[in-house]
């Protein structure tokens, strides 16, 4: 009855001891100074990590990230209308776009998305 999973388990157990076992025994202990040091592409690693930036700009990547999520949530609309155009679908997206005009018109009376100012 569970021969699948059990099966299933084993395929995957197995393969990621033996995984661990070789980490384990073929792993190498040479510890250099460029090894330790934190790898920051593009940085010089040895200058102080804590470099002042724009708390503006950080804001504004913020509302970027959450307006970018509520879009990607509008793709499936053009699909959604057309397998269902019932009245309810139509309100609630009318409703969740409403939502959304709201937010942006907040942020812009904000003055959250002037980046000059």
């Amino acid at each position: 009855m569970y021969t699948m999973t059990i099966i299933f388990a084993l395929s995957m157990t197995i393969p990621s001891m033996v995984f661990l076992l070789s980490l384990f025994l073929y792993m190498r202990t040479s510890q250099d100074r460029h090894k330790l040091s934190p790898f920051e592409c593009g940085f010089d690693p040895n200058s102080c990590a804590r470099i002042p930036f724009s708390t503006r700009f950080f804001l504004l990547a913020i509302i970027f990230i959450v307006f970018d999520i509520e879009v990607v949530l509008l793709m499936p609309v053009p699909i959604i209308i057309n397998s269902s155009p019932s009245l309810y679908c139509v309100l609630t997206l009318l409703f969740f776009f409403i939502i959304l005009l709201m937010g942006l018109i907040h942020e812009w009376n904000e003055g959250s998305i002037n980046w000059l100012s």
